[in-house]
């Protein structure tokens, strides 16, 4: 049987799902077809309806991830009509489910949890496809974040022998994978990606994301506000840490602006974006890089698009080349559900997927829950 998966992700953005059929047959990874779908006005909100407490929640997110996984059963429809596979040719799909809530034991919770909206075994019967759902589960278990699970395959794909690299993926939040030329794979959460400068664009514009950086591009940093930003906690943390909505939000951003003098609404994503950019670099420079400095930042995800924190890491980053992942033959948008794809077929040949140096765990293990078709 052919080694090929399909990867679904959709991310803390809530912009809508990415999809990708991967090829594994071959000694490098070979995405054969890939797709997007945008959410509707109505799950987006019911998504983020569901990042607080709220009246009803069980019945609102179990209405919510049937929508979730009708999307999911389409986009993998249309990749197998782009190659005209059929499922009895595909070994898993990957699913991630939509997060909604995210309290790993980094936030001191009495009863660390992750919460992805899903329905695996609905997937499994619309696509007549194997599901390979709930990976974030077992590491946390074992003490783990739970987050990010990028990293291992970052380091599959993008590794460069005898070259310090690292991966950024700049979602709704961003994660950094470091590859030292020395082979030690390690990586964390960063803080807010996207998930900030997309709702203050929309409240402000209109519109759900900041084409490019442009409008951003046209303020000005306020170094008061970045500084009473860069406050918050997380930033600050030691050890293995992951984040979501549940720590950075528009509430809190707007919190954040009170008793300040009067900016303008590009003053502040300007800000944002500043503060996208100079949290990561700084958690770049934390890590230990031994004897060969960091030379290349591969960046994928949807903040590779904003030429404002392109511009911004490369300003920040002396002597460090920039680049989207693009550049490296893998699409900014292809990356994490690829990851997922991988993670999948992780579960199937009976491997481990966590990372303990990443998430804390107290060991590798084999991640995810098995629905057959």
């Amino acid at each position: 049987m052919p080694d090929i998966y399909i990867g679904l992700m959709s991310g803390t953005s809530l912009d809508g799902v990415d999809g990708v059929l991967v090829d594994f047959e071959s000694e490098a990874p070979h995405v054969l077809a890939a797709g997007f779908l945008p959410y509707s006005d109505a799950l987006r909100q019911a998504f983020l309806s569901l990042n607080q407490p709220g009246d009803n929640e069980l019945h609102r997110a179990a209405i919510a991830s049937h929508e979730l996984v009708e999307l999911y059963a389409q986009i993998c429809r249309s990749l197998l009509t782009q190659t005209g596979l059929i499922p009895e040719q595909i070994r898993a799909i990957g699913s991630h489910g939509q997060t909604v809530r995210h309290q790993p034991p980094s936030l001191a919770t009495s009863h660390p949890y992750t919460w992805q909206l899903n329905q695996p075994a609905l997937l499994a019967e619309l696509t007549h496809i194997p599901v390979v759902a709930d990976f974030r589960s077992r590491d946390l278990a074992a003490g783990g974040q739970g987050a990010p699970l990028v990293p291992p395959f970052h380091a599959a794909i993008f590794a460069a022998p005898g070259r310090s690299r690292a991966v950024v993926n700049i979602g709704g939040m961003a994660n950094i994978t470091t590859l030292p030329s020395d082979g030690a794979v390690n990586g964390l959460d960063t803080g807010p990606g996207n998930v900030l400068l997309d709702s203050w664009c929309q409240l402000h514009t209109g519109q759900p994301f900041d084409q490019d950086g442009a409008w951003g591009a046209t303020g000005t940093p306020d170094p008061i506000l970045l500084s009473r930003l860069l406050a918050h906690p997380f930033f600050n943390k030691a050890g293995h840490k992951s984040t979501g909505r549940d720590e950075f939000h528009l509430s809190w951003l707007q919190n954040q602006l009170q008793g300040l003098p009067l900016l303008t609404p590009a003053d502040v994503q300007a800000t944002l974006a500043q503060l996208t950019a100079k949290s990561i670099v700084t958690m770049l420079k934390k890590q230990p890089w031994g004897t060969t400095p960091l030379t290349e930042l591969v960046v994928c995800g949807g903040g590779s698009k904003n030429l404002q924190i392109m511009q911004m890491l490369e300003a920040e980053l002396v002597n460090v080349l920039v680049l989207p992942s693009d550049e490296l033959g893998w699409p900014s948008q292809w990356v994490e559900p690829a990851a997922f794809a991988w993670l999948a077929r992780r579960h199937i040949h009976g491997g481990t997927g966590n990372l303990p140096a990443v998430t804390g765990a107290s060991g590798t293990r084999i991640l995810g829950a098995l629905y057959p078709a």
